[in-house]
């Protein structure tokens, strides 16, 4: 699979070195699969659409690699990677782990201020569903989760997570379109603010629970559908 003929702009922050910015652009059109697993990524078609040196691109390509987003055949071809399953399973893992840890401690701390602004979020997001703005959903997703981990005071464990989760992630976008997904995603939130709210710390584990199995309890069917997407 070739690298599309547009990419979208990507306008660069002068005050800022372009590789990280490349980084960040190139990965969101991976986890968005704007850039499809199979898709071959030429550092000099790369350097010419961005308007850049092939310097930067190589950095940026490096840091994909290092996420596990690409695959590196050196003196080859740069790919996107394949949604490898264990590396999902890995991530989730993880993810879960802290964010237990993340639910139970707000549940405890039972803050208004931080249940408003969760509210807010959801309420985002039911916004979305009714204006069928996916990528605004999503955005508004990783929001009210990152939301939880700065009101618990380890906002760089979110930075963590999101380093690890890109196949996980990928995993979402593909189960996202089904019928009710979305609906299911606020309703759990809805759940785990609850419990937050009525400082039930068993019961925001519980829910949290419940939120993440979502996804990886379908990968079956999700391969079923993209074979060419999934490995692992």
């Amino acid at each position: 699979m070739s690298l599309p003929s547009k990419l979208g702009p990507l306008r660069l922050d002068r005050s800022r070195h372009a590789a990280p910015q490349v980084f960040e652009h190139l990965r969101a059109l991976i986890l968005s699969l704007e850039l499809a697993p199979g898709t071959v990524l030429s550092r000099g078609e790369l350097a010419e659409q961005f308007g850049l040196s092939q310097t930067p691109i190589r950095d940026a390509l490096i840091r994909l690699g290092e996420e596990g987003l690409v695959d590196i055949f050196p003196q080859h071809a740069t790919v996107v990677s394949r949604i490898n399953v264990t590396a999902a399973q890995q991530a989730h893992f993880l993810r879960r782990s802290i964010e237990l840890e993340v639910v139970r401690a707000l549940a405890e701390k039972n803050d208004d201020r931080v249940v408003a602004e969760l509210r807010a979020l959801i309420e985002r997001q039911e916004g979305a569903i009714r204006l069928q703005d996916y990528e605004g959903f999503i955005a508004s997703d990783q929001a009210f989760h990152r939301h939880m981990y700065e009101a618990a005071g380890v906002p760089d464990l979110w930075d963590l997570v999101r380093r690890m989760s890109g196949h996980v992630d990928r995993l979402r976008r593909l189960h996202l379109p089904v019928a009710g997904k979305v609906e299911a995603v606020v309703r759990d939130h809805a759940r785990i603010l609850d419990a937050i709210a009525g400082g039930a710390p068993q019961a925001a584990q519980d829910a949290l629970r419940q939120h993440l199995s979502g996804t990886l309890s379908q990968v079956e069917e999700i391969r079923s559908r993209f074979p060419d997407y999934v490995t692992g």
